[in-house]
């Protein structure tokens, strides 16, 4: 249980990698058995890319509560912003290419995304932070 803001992006970030390494290696076993390399190379971009934008979003939250409200939310927009656009111009770029199996890619994202959505959550409702009052 966190007893800070500091301990508990630490957590978040330690679990949600822990979750992403584990889907990765069970995404590539399965991806390779469904589709050859393409899957595994694809479920390995998927955990890779879903890694990213934990880290981003735990940086840019833990930055942005360094500064009054209005520089969080600029903070945390941007970062928002920032892994929007990169998503899509990475999802573009993959587009068509031979190395990539689009099912395996698509589930590795989907299972990464909700597994560590669910890890923040649970890890933010169990944390006993203090406020100033």
């Amino acid at each position: 249980m966190a007893n800070s803001i500091a301990e508990l992006f630490k957590q978040v970030f330690i679990r949600g990698s822990l979750l992403v390494a584990a889907i990765a290696v069970i995404g590539s076993v399965v991806g390779f058995l469904v589709a050859g390399m393409p899957g595994l190379v694809s479920a390995l971009i998927g955990a890779g890319l879903t890694l990213l934008f934990v880290t981003l979003t735990a940086v840019s939250v833990y930055v942005g509560g360094k500064l009054p409200l209005g520089g969080f939310f600029g903070v945390v927009l941007g970062g928002w912003v920032l892994k929007l656009v990169g998503f899509i111009v990475l999802i573009g770029a993959l587009k068509g290419a031979d190395f990539i199996s689009g099912p395996v890619l698509f589930f590795t994202l989907v299972a990464s995304i909700l597994g560590t959505l669910a890890i923040d959550s649970v890890l933010v409702l169990k944390a006993r932070i203090p406020i100033d009052a």
